[in-house]
């Protein structure tokens, strides 16, 4: 059983083209760093030495998984791909995790994968029926099967890519590396995020988020659109727009909400802009009479400094969070589970104690971990607990790159919001209107927000749970 109950992406994907050789391995360590949040199972770095492709993939943090001994034996290049990954299709094996490297009649290519497909179940179920051999349990390996067969009838790796994805559904974020190139992709819906930016000497920097950029010391020029492929070759940008504009924008509302860091900009917009907006219009939809407002960190934080401005309410830290705890806590038993959370997080008693509290946080998706939050704080004697989400009721499974593949024991799915209250302790329990999340950005986004109802915008196989391809093996 695993302690943190958040909805959790699957990973982050990063990429650099340099003209000249260069020490991109630790630049890529440097990005996957930054992105750490996204994915704390695994970590892979390829270093592209003009074809000759160097490895480094480990289970843990970026800091577990590539150690300096593992650096300097990267080496130097002109293309790297990494990669840091959490789980929503295949287990955390040491097989699944990416980039995937593969050889092939016209090459070797090394791809990283951000989101989830709906249909490859299907695919890989036709592509085995044909003698196809799988090495992971991922999805990400059906997409570069596909991109390697469309190879051996395309007069380029960036037309396979484009005929791959007449064939893919769902989410997908892409770098790939070929010998000579470097290729960027995003789906028609633009469900996970993907931007690009330059270094002062001229390297390209694709990377999920826009802070990862950031920390390489590259400006970061643009996002990758839905349906977009780039292609880095001969130190020339090239795109290919016949996918773009075909299916409506859906990036996953939940970017904002909590998955990215608050330091990015996604599609044009703040991240933390969208947080500190979403704490106002929860101060609007759900006003109380308290003493102070507090957000549970690290992603209620900027939600609850937003209710506080737009109530007048006084903004308050009121949990101090252990930053030295590495990977997900997994206990065995319910009694470590929530001695868990006493390591991670502790109320201030002298902030809470006697204060009618407003605690802000991004969702409740199970409840456990709330319950446990209020219970903590109130026997720090805070004396009412109004809890206030910046996301509506978790209602629905996401298939597009989280983990939640699955409505049994989402508690917005199997109780009303009142009953909800009682369950976790608060004194009241309010959360974000559908309506105002859709306008989080105050622009064009386009959002997914399924898992608030259960309408999805592509097909959805009827085998995708996360283990669908290890349940095959038995």
């Amino acid at each position: 059983m695993i302690l943190e109950r958040k909805p959790r992406e699957e990973c982050g994907i990063f990429g650099i083209y340099s003209k000249e050789k260069a020490q991109l391995n630790q630049l890529t360590y440097y990005g996957l760093f930054a992105l750490q949040h996204r994915g704390q199972e695994s970590a892979g770095i390829v270093i592209n030495d003009r074809g000759v492709f160097n490895v480094c993939k480990n289970v843990g943090l970026v800091s577990e998984a590539i150690s300096p001994e593992d650096l300097d034996k990267l080496g130097e290049g002109n293309i790297s791909v990494g990669h840091v990954r959490y789980a929503t299709t295949g287990s955390d094996d040491n097989n699944n995790i990416q980039p995937i490297v593969v050889n092939h009649h016209k090459g070797r290519m090394a791809l990283a994968h951000n989101g989830n497909l709906t249909n490859s179940f299907e695919l890989r179920t036709d592509l085995e029926s044909k003698g196809a051999i799988f090495h992971t349990t991922t999805d990400s390996e059906a997409i570069a099967y596909i991109i390697v067969q469309e190879r051996l009838v395309s007069k380029s790796i960036e037309a396979a890519v484009s005929r791959a994805m007449d064939r893919i559904e769902g989410a997908y974020s892409l770098i790939i590396s070929s010998p000579n190139k470097l290729i960027a992709a995003r789906d028609p819906h633009g469900f996970r995020p993907l931007c690009y930016g330059m270094t002062d000497d001229g390297k390209y920097v694709f990377a999920s988020e826009s802070c990862a950029l950031d920390a390489v010391g590259a400006t970061f020029v643009r996002d990758v659109d839905p349906g977009e492929i780039i292609t880095i070759e001969n130190n020339e940008l090239r795109s290919d727009r016949i996918h773009c504009e075909r299916l409506p924008k859906k990036l996953c509302v939940f970017e904002y909400i909590y998955f990215a860091r608050p330091d990015s900009v996604i599609d044009g917009a703040s991240v933390s802009a969208a947080r500190r907006k979403a704490g106002s219009f929860l101060a609007k939809e759900h006003a109380v009479d308290a003493d102070l407002v507090i957000g549970v960190p690290d992603s209620g934080l900027e939600a609850a400094l937003g209710y506080s401005e737009e109530s007048g309410i006084p903004y308050a830290i009121g949990f101090t969070k252990n930053k030295y705890i590495g990977r997900t806590f997994i206990s065995p038993s319910q009694e470590s589970r929530e001695s868990g959370v006493n390591i991670k997080l502790n109320p201030i008693k002298s902030v809470v104690n006697g204060k009618r509290i407003v605690l802000v946080d991004d969702s409740i998706v199970r409840g456990t971990t709330s319950k446990h939050i209020v219970t903590l704080l109130r026997n720090a004697g805070a004396t009412q607990i109004h809890m206030r989400v910046s996301a509506p009721p978790f209602v629905a499974p996401c298939y597009y790159g989280t983990d939640v593949d699955s409505s049994k024991g989402l508690i917005a799915n199997e109780h009303s919001i009142e009953e909800i209250a009682k369950l976790i302790g608060v004194d009241s329990l309010g959360y974000l209107s559908r309506e105002s999340t859709l306008q989080l950005t105050g622009c064009d986004t386009g959002f997914c927000d399924a898992c608030f109802g259960g309408e999805y915008p592509t097909y959805i196989s009827e085998n995708i749970g996360k283990n669908r391809f290890e349940d095959k093996l038995v």
